[in-house]
């Protein structure tokens, strides 16, 4: 849960200050290239996180690395993260900064999870009925797992909807293990 706390909070500043100065696309995107190039260099992570480097010299790194390839805003943004200890959220505050500026430009990100492959008309049937009760344009990404047995599990932001055979199972199990023979 703190980790879900601090990636809110921190993305909601970064995007509330980039939309402030009208730089909300260009941070956008910065984010998106720092995510990726994070993920392909992990010793740059490990120096930033690492507690045996003082932090005068972590924000010395981040200045002299992206200073010209990235918005001013985006580089005292990493500082910031760095100064408060909070640099190891980075990728979660990312994602989070990604869903608010989606949810600014009315695009809601969902993740359904089924057990096996949705066709064609499936897809437009939940992006349709979502899009009618979210009023957003909905981004789907599919997921399969076999384990949930049927039916789907629907990710919109924080909220889960299940609906797979798997859970419906558990809640009959539980059901008839609280049942009271005499």
């Amino acid at each position: 849960m703190l980790t879900q706390e601090v990636a809110q909070k921190y993305a909601r500043a970064i995007f509330a200050s980039s939309k402030d100065k009208n730089l909300l696309d260009n941070v956008f995107n910065d984010l998106n290239d720092l995510n990726k190039y994070v993920l392909s260099e992990k010793s740059l992570m490990d120096f930033l996180n690492s507690p045996n480097v003082f932090i005068e010299n972590k924000i010395s790194l981040i200045r002299d690395v992206f200073s010209n390839r990235i918005e001013r805003l985006v580089i005292e943004f990493l500082v910031v993260l760095v100064e408060k200890k909070r640099i190891g959220f980075l990728a979660d505050i990312i994602d989070e900064y990604v869903r608010l500026v989606e949810a600014d430009k009315g695009i809601g990100r969902v993740t359904a999870i089924t057990a096996i492959p949705m066709n064609d008309n499936e897809k437009t049937e939940l992006i349709s009925k979502l899009h009618s009760k979210t009023n957003l344009k909905i981004k789907l990404e599919q997921k399969v797992d076999k384990s949930i047995i049927g039916g789907m599990i629907v990710v919109m932001y924080n909220e889960i909807i299940d609906g797979s055979i798997r859970y419906q199972l558990e809640q009959v199990s539980e059901q008839l293990g609280s049942v009271r023979v005499h």
